[in-house]
């Protein structure tokens, strides 16, 4: 959203894709899970009352593919090749999910955007990119926030909170940090694939922990 209240802010759209783009140009293999929440929630149209769980989830599915389509459309804007697979099958607008086929087109240098999560309501697309990273056999999980890693609580509520720069899995769950949702954690930790935590909103950012230097938070074993 960016400054918006709703939808899809160009400008953040402009600086994802650029941000995206430099580390494409060093050669990285790069697969995009991405979220719906700034169109519509599942959770929250279950609060409101205008679905039940399942139909909410399938709508806030669409709502991943939408800003899915956004973000492929900024990325070949600025000279890069793409694919887009839906867990739900959309012929018009997009390839159906198929792992091999997304395993080929990452080998071909072009970045893979995963749309509609699971394509099963009760998941989030936490857990579509802890699945999506595990099928595709990806070195790591880049999950970013808002916020510049993982802390003690909430920094953005809690300004004593304290940041780690790495943490496992196990302290994950003995502290009960709200990284991912639970059913993610556990999909990475059972398959030894690390998460690193940071704020994707600094430009730069991805540039730089792509290269090594300490951004963000490492979970990992």
């Amino acid at each position: 959203m960016g400054k918006e209240k709703f939808g899809i802010d160009p400008t953040i759209l402009e600086q994802y894709a650029n941000e995206v783009k430099s580390v494409v140009d060093l050669g990285v293999e790069v697969a995009i899970v991405i979220g719906g929440g700034n169109i519509f929630r599942g959770v929250q149209g279950v609060q409101k009352g205008l679905a039940d769980r399942a139909h909410a989830d399938y709508m806030g599915m669409l709502a991943t593919v939408i800003n899915a389509m956004a973000l492929q459309g900024a990325l070949e804007r600025i000279g890069l090749s793409t694919r887009l697979q839906s867990a739900i099958k959309m012929e018009q607008i997009c390839e159906p999910f198929i792992r091999r086929k997304a395993i080929r087109h990452l080998e071909k240098g072009r970045v893979v955007i995963f749309g509609a999560g699971t394509g099963n309501p009760y998941f989030t697309t936490d857990s579509a990119a802890s699945l999506r990273a595990v099928e595709i056999e990806a070195d790591v999980i880049l999950k970013g926030t808002r916020v510049d890693g993982v802390y003690t609580a909430d920094p953005e509520k809690d300004a004593t909170a304290t940041k780690f720069d790495n943490i496992s899995f196990a302290e994950v769950y003995s502290k009960g940090l709200n990284i991912m949702d639970l059913t993610a954690i556990t999909l990475c930790k059972e398959n030894n694939l690390p998460i690193l935590v940071f704020d994707m909103n600094k430009p730069g950012n991805l540039l730089r922990l792509m290269k090594g230097e300490s951004v963000g938070t490492l979970v990992s074993q």
